[in-house]
This record gives structure tokens, sequence and C-alpha cells, in this order.
């Protein structure tokens, strides 16, 4: 048998290892959790990454492996509908890291033990006190995941309008025509239109997106000032690690225009928040400049003349 087809038998075992246990790791981590933290994202990951390495005992090898088996790995938990492609792209960058760190971990450690009875009891102790270790830092994580980190994020625009015509415009929204930002040809949700059962406070709200849908109701109504909205309900695929808590509209005059302002308040369970903080709201703000630029656009075009009933 050449070399060529051992390693290639080396890393296709690697790598079927590492899909099985990325995917069983992943329904380990967020059973009886709300969130993810550092179990998936950090300690999973390196210790997979360990796993390969040791088995594969070539750095070039086990991070082939360690690669095909991560993408694999997200790959079916999006066809099963536990993850969406964005969400994927985001996790894969923090999860690749981790992964190689395990993987020359693991390889250096494989040329510290000597073949034999020293490599059969190190593999022993790997798959005793490797599970050990992952239940253990499950409880201790739990708490953490338990609480939502909220964050508000705030998006301001100049809208060429005046505050009555763009207050008319934020309530309902038949079409959008902005150009779509780059996240959303990644798999952020696209906002398509949203549609007001009636003006007041109690009224219910629903935004429709390319894939589900956000309930709303109206909770503030100080027209032409100020919408606010609590969302009720979201119906959006894969799994939702993080919610839509509330949405506003901020209206104030300002030159010849009015100056617009959306926010949004987000409740998260991932962690760390360092990696997945600037991630949140870089999506978030571009959900919002994708609605705002439309409602620029609205008031660049003539809006419908009132006709006086007789």
């Amino acid at each position: 048998m050449t070399t060529d087809s051992t390693n290639l038998k080396r890393i296709a075992g690697g790598t079927i290892l590492g899909i099985l246990v990325g995917v069983a790791g992943f329904f380990f981590a967020e059973t009886g959790t709300k969130g993810m933290g550092v179990l998936i994202f950090c300690l999973f990951p390196i210790i997979v990454g360990m796993a390969i390495g040791f088995t594969l005992r070539t750095a070039k090898a086990a991070g082939a492996a360690a690669l095909i088996s991560l993408l694999g790995s997200l790959v079916i938990l999006i066809a099963l509908g536990k993850e969406g492609p964005l969400c994927a792209l985001m996790a894969f960058v923090f999860l690749a890291g981790s992964m190689g760190v395990g993987v020359l971990g693991g390889v250096g450690f494989r040329m510290l033990v000597k073949p034999g009875r020293a490599e059969n009891t190190t593999i022993g102790m790997f798959v005793v006190l490797a599970p050990a270790l992952l239940f253990t830092s499950k409880q201790l994580e739990r708490p953490l995941l338990e609480r939502p980190r909220i964050e508000s994020i705030n998006t301001t625009i100049w809208v060429p309008d005046s505050i009555t015509n763009t207050w008319t415009d934020i309530q309902s929204i038949d079409s959008i025509r902005a150009g779509k930002p780059w996240l959303m040809h990644v798999g952020l949700p696209v906002p398509q239109r949203c549609v007001l059962e009636r003006p007041g406070m109690g009224a219910k709200r629903t935004c429709y997106f390319d894939k589900g849908f956000i309930e709303e109701t109206v909770t503030e109504w100080n027209p032409p000032y100020t919408l606010g909205l609590v969302i009720d309900r979201t119906h959006m695929p894969g799994r939702h690690w993080m919610g839509f808590e509330t949405a506003a509209y901020h209206l104030q005059p300002n030159g010849s225009g009015t100056q617009l302002t959306r926010t949004t308040v987000i409740s998260s369970h991932l962690h760390p928040a360092w990696y997945w903080r600037p991630l949140e709201r870089w999506g978030v703000s571009a959900e919002h400049s994708y609605i705002l630029q439309d409602i620029v656009i609205r008031a660049r075009q003539p809006h419908a003349a009132t006709v006086p009933e007789k």
C-alpha cells in the first residue's frame, strides 16, 4: 500500500470521526441550555482537533481532515434546520481557530508519546477525561447562558422629506427597493414588506421576510415623532440564539428634511460576547440600513396628492 493511499485513508477516517463527534457535540451542547458559549466554540473543537491530530500524526493530514469535518458538520446542521447559513459562516472562523489549536496540540503531543503501551494508555485517558471535562464545563457554563445579553442598536439617517410624510412611510411598507447589503446575499433575512392593521396603540404590525415573519404590537404611538413596538413572535428558520425584543422609530425635523432613527433591542445567548457582539450589531445594522435607505428612496419620489372629498 502506497504512502499516499495510507494518508488518504487516514484523512478520510479523521474526517468521519470529526463530523460524527462535531454533530454529536452540537446536540450535547444545546441540550438543556438556551445558548452557546465556550463549550461549543472553544473547548469542544479543541478536543476534536486534538483527537484528529493525535490520530493522523502529521499537521498537514490532520489540518485537512479537521477542515473538511468542520465544514461537513456545519452543512449537516444547516440541512437539519438547526443553524442558518449566515450563523454557520460567522461561527466557522471561531471554530476553525479553536480546532486548529487542537490539531497542533494533538500532533505535538503525539510526537512526545512513544508507540505501544504508552500510546494506548494516552488514548484510554483521553477517552475517559474528555467527556468528563466537557460535562463539567457545561455545568459551570449553564448559569451564564441562561441570562440573556441585552444589546441596543441604533441607526440614524437623514430623510429629504417632511416629518409628516416620513411618519406615514414608516408605518407600513408594501415593498423595498433599496440595494441589498452584502450580508443579505449570504443568509441574512431579507425584509420584504410590513403591514400595520390600523393606526394607534395596541395595533398589530407584521413584517414579512424572504423566509419567515415577525409579529409586533404598537406600544408607543406619538405621531409624528415616535413609534414604539414590542416583538411578540419571531418565526424564522434556524436556531434562535438571538431574539428581537423591541423596535422603535424616532423622528425629528432637521433642516429641510427629517432625522430618522431606528432602534432595535435584541437579546442574545451567544458567548463569548467579545466575538459575537460586533457580528450581531453588524447584522442588525445591515437590516436597519436596508429599510431606512428605502424610506429615503420613497422620499425622493413625489407623494400622491390628496384629493378632497366632495
